[in-house]
Parts: C-alpha cells; sequence; structure tokens
C-alpha cells in the first residue's frame, strides 16, 4: 500500500555533526515549554541534551512534577502550570481516559488546552524573562508559549511530537475545525494576540519527530517544516530481568500510559494470544493480570529503548513515540488504537506497510494471534519497518533539530 498523501495544514541515538561541518555558534538559550503529558515532553529531552552538549543554555518550562522524573538531573525548570491547574490534573485524566471520539476531542480542548493555556501563560512570561531565552520551543498542545514568544517578539518553534496534525484530521469535519479555529483566536485575543500563524504551527520552525517514510507525501510542507525523524536517546532507570530473554523471537506489548479495565482486558487477550506461540512476551502493564503464560512477563515499567534491542516485534495503541521508537529498531508492529492521534499514527504504520492493525475493544486472541505470527515472519512488514527505520536514521533526530533551532536562534 502506497503512503497517505498528507496536506500542509490550512490553519494560520543522535548523530551530533563534526564542529567543522556545524561551524562555531555563540551560545544561545533555549526554552522549551511542554504540556504535562509524558509523551510530549519525551521527543525533546535528547534535542535539549544535543543542544547543551554543543555549549547552549537549555531550560524548560511547565509542571515541575511532570517533568522532574523525566529530565537529566540538575535540568533547570520553570514552574508555569499554576497551582489550581495542578491540582486538578489527576481529575482531568481521570475523566479524560473514559471518554472516546467527539467527546474526548471536545474534553480535550474545552477542559485542557485552553485552560492549560490560560495557565501557563504568566508563567511562561516570567520564565522567558528570568532566563532571558533566545528561542521558545512550544509543544504544540501548549498554546501560551508561542503567544508570549509573540509579544516579547522572540523567535518561536512547535514541537510536534506527533505527525496526527499535519494530516488535518479534522478537514473532513469544517464544523468542528472551525470550532477549533474558534476556540484558539478566541485564546490568543484573550491575550492581546490577533490572527496568523496558528500557534500549533509556527511559521519560523516546526520540528516534526517523523520522516515521510512514515507520514507519507511531504513534498507539499513548506521548508521550515523540518522532518528530523524520532529523537532518541531519553533516560531510563527501570530494571529488567535480562536473563529471562532466552534467545526466542521476543514481542513487547505495551499501551502506554492508558490504564484502567478497558486496557487490563486487552493485555489479558494479548497474554492468551501468545500462549503456546514459540515466542516470549513482555507485558508493560499491571501485575494482577489472570492466568499468565509462561512465555509471558509482567512488569510495571520497562527499559523500552534498550528493550527494544531484544525484540523481534511490539505490540501498542499506537502512540506516536512507541512506533517511532519500534521502528527506529526495524522492527514491525500491531497496532491496536485506543483514542486521539492513535488511530491516525495506525494508518500511517498500515500505509507503509510496516504492521497491521487491530480493534483494541473488540479484538480477540485469536485474531491477535495471527497478526503477531504475520507482523514475526521475516516478511513485507519487517521489511518495510527496516525501510522507515533507514529514513529515521538518515533524517538525523536530535543532531537535526539542534541544527535547525541553531539557525533560528
Amino acid at each position: 500500500m502506497s503512503p497517505r498523501r498528507v496536506q500542509v495544514p490550512s490553519l494560520l541515538g543522535d548523530r551530533p555533526l563534526p564542529q567543522a561541518a556545524r561551524g562555531k555558534r555563540p551560545e544561545r538559550r533555549f526554552l522549551f515549554a511542554v504540556p504535562p503529558l509524558t509523551g510530549h515532553v519525551n521527543p525533546t529531552v535528547a534535542v535539549a541534551a544535543e543542544l547543551v552538549r554543543r555549549g547552549h543554555k537549555v531550560a524548560w518550562t511547565g509542571h515541575r512534577t511532570t517533568l522532574e522524573p523525566l529530565l537529566r538531573a540538575g535540568s533547570r525548570i520553570f514552574t508555569s502550570v499554576d497551582p489550581g491547574f495542578a491540582a486538578r490534573l489527576p481529575a482531568l485524566r481521570e475523566a479524560w481516559l473514559k471518554l472516546r471520539g467527539p467527546a474526548a476531542f471536545r474534553f480535550l480542548w474545552e477542559e485542557f488546552v485552553v485552560p492549560l493555556g490560560h495557565a501557563m501563560t504568566p508563567g511562561v512570561g516570567t520564565a522567558i524573562d528570568r532566563f532571558r531565552a533566545d528561542v521558545v520551543v512550544a509543544d504544540q498542545l501548549v498554546l501560551a508559549a508561542p503567544v508570549v514568544a509573540r509579544l516579547r517578539e522572540l523567535p518561536w518553534a512547535t514541537s510536534a511530537t506527533t505527525s496526527a496534525e499535519l494530516a488535518r484530521p479534522l478537514a473532513g469535519m469544517p464544523r468542528i475545525e472551525e470550532w477549533v479555529r474558534d476556540q484558539i483566536g478566541a485564546f490568543q485575543g484573550a491575550h492581546g494576540v490577533q490572527g496568523p500563524p496558528d500557534p500549533r504551527f509556527s511559521d519560523h520552525l516546526v520540528l516534526v519527530f517523523s520522516t515521510a517514510a512514515l507520514v507519507g507525501d511531504t513534498s507539499p510542507f513548506p521548508g521550515h517544516f523540518a522532518f528530523v525523524g524520532p529523537a532518541l536517546g531519553r533516560p531510563s532507570a527501570s530494571a529488567f530481568p535480562w536473563d529471562w530473554l532466552d534467545g526466542r523471537p521476543a514481542v513487547l506489548i505495551s499501551l502506554g500510559t492508558i490504564n484502567g479495565p478497558s486496557g487490563e482486558r486487552f493485555f489479558q487477550v494479548a497474554a492468551d494470544a501468545v500462549r503456546g506461540l514459540d515466542a516470549q512476551a513482555v507485558i508493560a502493564g499491571p501485575a494482577g493480570l489472570a492466568d499468565v503464560p509462561g512465555n509471558v512477563l509482567v512488569r510495571d515499567h520497562v527499559p523500552q529503548l534498550k528493550l527494544l534491542e531484544r525484540l523481534s516485534a511490539v505490540v501498542c495503541h499506537g502512540g506516536h513515540n512507541t512506533v517511532c521508537e519500534t521502528l527506529s529498531h526495524g522492527l514491525p508492529l500491531v497496532v491496536a488504537p485506543i483514542r486521539d492521534d492513535q488511530p491516525i499514527i495506525a494508518r500511517q504504520v498500515e500505509a507503509a506497510g510496516a504492521g497491521i492493525p487491530v480493534r483494541f475493544s473488540r479484538v480477540r486472541a485469536a485474531e491477535l494471534r495471527a497478526a503477531l505470527e504475520t507482523v514475526l515472519a521475516d516478511g513485507p512488514h519487517r521489511a518495510a519497518a527496516r525501510r522507515v527505520r533507514d529514513s529515521f536514521a538518515a533524517a538525523g533526530g536530535a543532531a537535526e533539530a539542534a541544527d535547525r533551532l541553531e539557525r533560528l536562534a
């Protein structure tokens, strides 16, 4: 199947380059503005580390409790999520996980993205001033950072930690797309900024942590859209019993941060699917699964990047980070999308030929087993995954992202 063509939005293991190739650049100060979502922080960690390695200063602004476990020790953090909104985060997450489809989308914007923007705007301004930032790197969900950067007349870059928005997922629903534009316009107006650009897409630089091999045709995008591929290298301190892996094909089964009854059902189905297979499976999930076969190991946390080096395939929910980390190792996927951008990423995987989608809520053990047996075979899916891997490696990852940010500064 040929890659799906994408459109420009209508809304307004790194490879450091030799110093001689980059040229000597003066020290610059980069402020990363991120939401309290692990998956949106992880891709930026390696980029920040590369900037520091090159002699620049880096700081973070967002929710300190979320950031501290994800960043390297000694990272400079400016808290910008006000205490009232921070206190609501656990309840918001619990409510959001119960929703699906349009209800989840509306909740995300009305209860999280826009309120988070209001909650972060004063703190982002303080962080920019105290850190004396030269460039702001803003996650697509942090509306506050582009607004404040524009008010301070600072260059800003978008961190597109998922490629879903580039596909204009609402193009077939013009009324909803217009509703999102209205939400963004009202937010910007409330803080003294009018008109384009859309704060989700910088007119200076958009860092996309993927490539055409997965996203599809990228030729319609303007030159400031930089498809740098995944930025790997985030730290992981999780212990793992490596001796348990005995040389048979091994599979990781992960749903990212999703949990609850729906996740437990899927994990149980997955355990049943690998029962009797001449393979091993590591489930990154709850320890209370019943009747787990001997070829299955259940761990609440795993050192995912290190573990991928020992695996043959991955079963996941279609989270952008997990998909890209898997494909960076040339491994095929079985993808069971649950919500949000995951169906879009699953379609990208299928269109690239690198995996098989299954239904998260309805999949049965026999169907999942058949999909696993297919991708474990050294056939077309594995070859496609390796093509994506090669594209990611050529794109440059964190080093290329750092190059683009240096030029912006």
